[in-house]
This record gives C-alpha cells, sequence and structure tokens, in this order.
C-alpha cells in the first residue's frame, strides 16, 4: 500500500527518504534514518521495529543484507512486511515477504532504492527510478519529489492518495527537512507545497542551530535575522 525511495545525495552525502501511500499519517512510521549511516523504509503491514532496531544495527555496522536477515528472523509476521534499506557506501538490500499485495517488489540503482506494494504496476517504481536519475541538477530535496510524482503519475498505489512524507539526515541526529502530510486530497503537491515554504525561512535558519561541534550554535538574533533576510532577498 506504499512506496519509498531511499537516496543518498552525491554532493552532500545527506540521506533521504520520500514515501506515499493510500493511508493515514506515513511519515510516523515508514521512514527511519541513521544521520550519515543508512536509511530504511518499513511498510506493507508496516513493522515499526525493523526501522527503529534496523538502524541501530546500522550504526553498529552491519551490512543492509544482514540487517534484514536479523529482523525477519525474528518476525513471524515476515511474510506480509516490505523492507528495504540502503546505507552510505550505497549497499542495498531488501525484502518483500510473499503475502505482501500486487504489483509488489524493489528496484535498485546508482545511490538509491525504491520499493512499492499494492501499486498500480511495475512501472510506478521504473518511472520513479527513471525521474529521480533524470532530476539530478535539482537540489536533493525537490529531486526525491519530483521522482515520487513520477511514479504517482504512473499510478502510484491502486487504492489513490492519502499521505506522503519527506524526510532528510545530514550530520546531525536532528533532520535538515522532516515533512509530513498526513491526510491530503494530493498528498505529494502539497508536500510539494510545503518544500517551497522551508525555503523561505527554514533552510536558512537552520545553520544557526546547535550541533555536535557548535553546542551553542548561534544565538544573537541580530545576527540570525540580518543572514535570514540577505538570503531571501538574494532570491528574489
Amino acid at each position: 500500500m506504499t512506496w519509498s525511495i531511499i537516496a543518498r545525495d552525491p554532493m552532500t552525502g545527506q540521506i533521504g527518504i520520500a514515501v506515499a501511500t493510500r493511508f493515514f499519517a506515513v511519515g510516523a512510521l515508514v521512514p527511519h534514518i541513521a544521520p550519515m549511516v543508512g536509511g530504511i523504509a518499513t511498510q506493507a503491514l508496516v513493522n515499526p521495529y525493523y526501522g527503529i532496531d534496523g538502524v541501530k544495527l546500522l550504526r553498529e555496522g552491519k551490512a543492509p543484507s544482514d540487517v534484514i536477515a536479523t529482523l525477519v528472523a525474528a518476525d513471524d509476521g515476515r511474510e506480509s512486511r516490505q523492507l528495504h534499506i540502503m546505507d552510505a557506501t550505497g549497499r542495498i538490500a531488501a525484502h518483500t515477504g510473499r503475502e505482501c499485495v500486487d504489483w509488489c517488489g524493489h528496484l535498485a540503482g546508482a545511490g538509491f532504492s525504491l520499493a512499492g506494494n499494492m501499486l498500480a504496476g511495475p512501472r510506478v517504481l521504473d518511472d520513479t527510478a527513471q525521474a529521480y536519475v533524470a532530476n539530478d541538477k535539482l537540489p536533493f530535496a525537490q529531486r526525491l519529489i519530483a521522482a515520487m510524482k513520477a511514479g504517482e503519475a504512473a499510478g502510484g498505489d491502486k487504492r489513490g492518495r492519502q499521505s506522503a512524507a519527506l524526510l532528510i539526515h545530514g550530520g546531525e541526529e536532528w533532520s535538515n527537512l522532516d515533512l509530513r502530510v498526513d491526510d491530503h486530497i494530493d498528498p505529494l503537491a502539497e508536500l510539494e507545497r510545503l518544500e517551497q515554504v522551508s525555503r523561505e525561512r527554514w533552510v536558512h535558519f537552520r545553520q544557526f542551530l546547535p550541533t555536535r561541534t557548535n553546542p551553542a550554535g548561534v544565538t544573537d538574533r541580530a545576527t540570525i535575522d540580518a543572514s535570514v533576510q540577505a538570503a531571501i532577498a538574494s532570491q528574489a
């Protein structure tokens, strides 16, 4: 009932996951990222612990194939699950249980992984992949959304549309971008709108937040406001 893309931006090392479905609040359970380590999307009859436990295993240095083997071995419901993983080195692994609803499957590319179930057909993943590759000049967030929109144009979730999400992490434990459309008539269009709004102020403001290397961040409001306003003016 879902399709998703996990990708790594070769320019920044950021890891991102975009997902869409005909189900409520997909962003709450499907995407999981260990910053600069790897990403996991757990879907179909979702098992959230695939993401929670999976990112721990990735942080321990386990290969995606070993992570999947460990997770599914402990789950009697494995045949109803779908899971795919890509680590920061580009290694990819996937599991689609025999009881997942057609069309279901997985597609791997250079620096990205796709998986889906209950889709209109294999073209959903094919077109998502083609759009991701073709839009390599777009900023990372926009590239992921463009890819998902191409998959939706190919039929997407065969039951229709309801929710979508975009999660991107850089080097910090907190996200660069975490957008969720929980219930909407056109969730990918709304996700695209929210990403545009994020570029108005958020992407300029976030550079001043605390980091591990600068635990205080920048707290001088005049400095923050001046920088944000200058960035906005440069885009006008």
